[in-house]
């Protein structure tokens, strides 16, 4: 039997220890609770806000993420590639998210905030009209993904091809063009 949770509110709680219940939760806020290493699958979070959560190598297959907020929340190392892509929405700010896979996703319009987006994996993914708003991106994997139409502008330490990827329209300040030539071994002073 699946269960259904709507407008609760969960407090630190350690799902290491308590396991967490499949089902839907609607409009429900997670707070300081631990997801890492879990076992997250097959799960609906619609309208849910996850604040100063641990999903640090949860696994999420499956699982469903439709208008989530994820604010100050840890999740290195999360395959978000095998979450359920249908009606996928999500937003994350002040996040760490070094290590995570969005290979493959159509995820356009998303917003990351003041988020570290080392080493992540954005491979053929459809990024058009998101924003990058003063993230790190060092190492990140730009990779025929369709960046059409994102902002750029207060993003840092990227590298990004413009021969591989799409950038149509595409937001970039001077200070970081930089990453566009990277590629070229070009010298800009």
């Amino acid at each position: 039997m699946e269960h259904f949770f709507d407008s609760e509110e969960y407090s630190k709680v350690d799902y290491t220890k308590t396991k967490i219940k499949k089902g839907e939760y609607d409009n429900c806020t997670f707070l300081n609770c631990n997801f890492e290493g879990i076992h997250a699958s097959n799960i609906q979070f619609v309208e849910c806000e996850f604040i100063d959560c641990n999903f640090s190598n949860t696994i999420i297959k499956d699982t469903a993420f439709k208008e989530v907020a994820f604010i100050n929340c840890k999740m290195i190392g999360v395959k978000f590639n095998e979450c359920d892509s249908f009606l996928l929405q999500f937003s994350f700010k002040e996040c760490q998210l070094n290590f995570s896979s969005f290979y493959q996703l159509k995820i356009p319009n998303t917003k990351f905030t003041n988020c570290n987006l080392q080493e992540v994996d954005f491979t053929e993914t459809v990024l058009t009209s998101s924003i990058f708003d003063n993230c790190d991106l060092k190492l990140t994997i730009f990779d025929r993904t369709s960046l059409e139409k994102s902002d750029f502008r207060t993003a840092f330490n990227f590298e990004i091809n413009p021969v591989e990827n799409k950038l149509k329209g595409a937001k970039f300040s001077k200070d970081n063009v930089v990453g566009l030539l990277s590629e070229y071994k070009v010298i800009v002073e």
